[in-house]
C-alpha cells in the first residue's frame, strides 16, 4: 500500500527519465491530474491524459526531452511530507533555483505554482519543486 501517492507520482517521473521512457502511467487521482496540469501549463512535460480503458483509471504522462536526450525535468522532489508538513505564508514564498524552476503549492484557491501563489497573495502547503 502506498502511503504517499504524490511521492509514488514524482518518482515514477524521475525513474521513467532515468532510462529514457516517452510515457509514465500512474494510478489516477485529481491531485496528481492537477500536478500533470501545472507540469503540461509550465512546459516541463509534453502531455497528459486520463485513461479508462484498464480496470482502474490512469494518468498516461508523455514525457518531454531536449534534442540531445536531457529531460526537461532536471530535478523533482517532494517538500511537504505526510509525517512533516512544511507551509509557506503568503511572504514566505520558496524561491526556487533564482526563479527558473517552480514550486507547487496548495493553496485554498487550488493548486498554484510559487509565482502564481505570490501574485494572489496566497500562502499554503510546498507540495513539491522542480526545475
Amino acid at each position: 500500500m502506498i502511503t504517499d501517492p504524490i511521492a509514488d507520482m514524482l518518482t515514477r517521473i524521475r525513474n521513467a527519465q532515468a532510462v529514457n521512457k516517452n510515457e509514465v502511467l500512474m494510478p489516477y487521482s485529481k491531485l496528481k491530474f492537477e500536478i500533470a496540469k501545472i507540469l503540461k501549463h509550465e512546459d516541463y512535460i509534453a502531455n497528459f491524459e486520463k485513461v479508462e480503458e484498464l480496470k482502474f483509471p490512469q494518468i498516461k504522462i508523455n514525457l518531454k526531452y531536449f534534442e540531445n536526450k536531457q529531460p526537461a525535468i532536471l530535478h523533482i522532489r517532494r517538500i511537504s511530507k505526510p509525517g512533516q508538513r512544511v507551509y509557506a505564508g503568503k511572504n514566505q514564498m520558496p524561491n526556487v533555483l533564482n526563479n527558473l524552476g517552480i514550486a507547487i503549492i496548495s493553496t485554498s484557491s487550488g493548486l498554484l505554482t510559487n509565482k502564481d501563489a505570490k501574485k494572489k497573495g496566497l500562502g499554503g502547503e510546498v507540495i513539491c519543486e522542480i526545475w
